[in-house]
């Protein structure tokens, strides 16, 4: 039985943070598109934003890739906007990489908070990133978005504070309650 923990939500959620907190406390490897891309994006001296989805779906397939190519009772972490693309291909991606536990981990946050954090991060992201033009859509996205799996999605607050402790026990408990 495999199972994927997605840590989901939109640009400067905070998924990498939680998605790091998760594999580093479980000993679980860790896949991130933003890892995958960003190598490529070096290579070239100018990046649109065309150009930088195609290799952020290319680096979503190659996570699935990955998973599928995993023994049986591997558990993976997964940072990623999964709604970049649509549920169906998340959904085809899942089926075949047969895995049979999803436990999603969904960053809400406030249109305030994360144009905030995304225009700290400008100076420090890598070139191909949107640029500050990307605020107000990304605003807008934050009242939009939602989880893939709803009910089923344990939401963290990113205006709250942060409670690690429940979140890493509920993953420990999500966990145990599959049947491996």
């Amino acid at each position: 039985m495999k199972t994927v923990i997605l840590v989901n939500g939109i640009p400067a959620s905070g998924k990498s943070t939680l998605a790091l907190l998760i594999a580093n406390t479980f000993n679980f490897p860790y896949l991130s598109i933003d890892t995958i891309k960003e190598p490529f994006m070096d290579m070239h001296e100018t990046i649109t934003r065309e150009y930088n989805r195609e290799l952020g779906k290319a680096a979503y397939k190659v996570i699935w890739d990955t998973v599928t190519q995993a023994p049986e009772n591997c558990i993976y972490v997964i940072d990623a906007w999964f709604g970049f693309q649509p549920k169906e291909l998340l959904q085809y991606y899942l089926e075949m990489a047969n895995v049979d536990n999803i436990i999603e981990i969904w960053n809400q946050i406030s249109p305030e908070l994360v144009v905030k954090r995304y225009q700290e991060r400008l100076t420090q992201r890598k070139k191909g990133h949107p640029s500050a033009d990307y605020l107000p859509e990304l605003a807008e996205l934050a009242t939009k978005a939602k989880p893939m799996y709803g009910a089923q999605s344990y939401v963290v607050s990113q205006d709250e504070l942060l409670d690690g402790e429940q979140l890493l026990k509920r993953i420990e408990d999500l966990i145990s309650h599959a049947s491996f």
